[in-house]
């Protein structure tokens, strides 16, 4: 009993660190990406004056970085989207249900 409380304790510490280690990184990318922003805006250098949105290096590291960060989520968040499988589960029950009465109306000759 006390090797169970034990995993379980560890289970619960490897889970609580991974979602800090979640939030230190979306912290991580809002400040990098705001910093990155006002560096691209010219802020550092001659105030708001050279707003250059349109190049693409504007938005590159942190659409891309993004892209990492919504897949760190949805490891460590994993158990909240059980939406998805219990939507799999309840559709693959509908269609067992609608196979089973076309069945049935087949073969019913009456």
């Amino acid at each position: 009993m006390e090797d169970f409380d034990n995993d379980k304790y560890h289970r619960a510490l490897k889970k609580m660190k991974d979602i800090k280690g979640f939030y230190s990184h979306l912290v991580v990318y809002l400040v990098v990406n705001l910093l990155l922003i006002l560096a691209h805006m010219g802020i550092f250098t001659h105030g708001f004056v050279n707003i250059d949105i349109a190049s693409k290096s504007f938005f590159m590291t942190p659409f891309f970085w993004g892209i990492g960060l919504f897949f760190h989520g949805l490891y460590v968040f994993q158990h909240k989207f059980r939406f998805f499988k219990d939507w799999e589960e309840r559709k693959i029950k509908q269609y067992m249900e609608k196979d089973e009465e076309d069945f049935k109306n087949t073969t019913n000759w009456d």
